[in-house]
């Protein structure tokens, strides 16, 4: 099996946010947990670059797909969860 193309410290770096460890998990954990019936790029705390960019990704199922519904997991749960 492949390993992963990208992982979350670089999808937060393409986002254009912090990409340390510890800035990845205060995302994490002052953004979550998000509504069920919310897709992750509508959330509130995207810009339209940001959103579409996570929107897109997921349809064309490109690259960065995997490690955004790694995010889009630890979003609704947060990530001790």
């Amino acid at each position: 099996m492949e390993s992963p193309t990208h992982n979350l410290p670089s999808l937060f770096k393409q986002l254009g946010l912090p990409d340390d460890a510890e800035s990845i998990d205060q995302f994490i954990a002052s953004h979550s947990p998000l509504k069920p019936e919310l897709q992750l790029a509508d959330a509130f705390f995207w810009n339209k670059s940001q959103a579409d960019f996570l929107r897109d990704e997921i349809l064309e199922d490109a690259d960065w797909a995997e490690v955004i519904d790694q995010l889009d997991v630890l979003l609704r749960k947060g990530r001790g969860g």
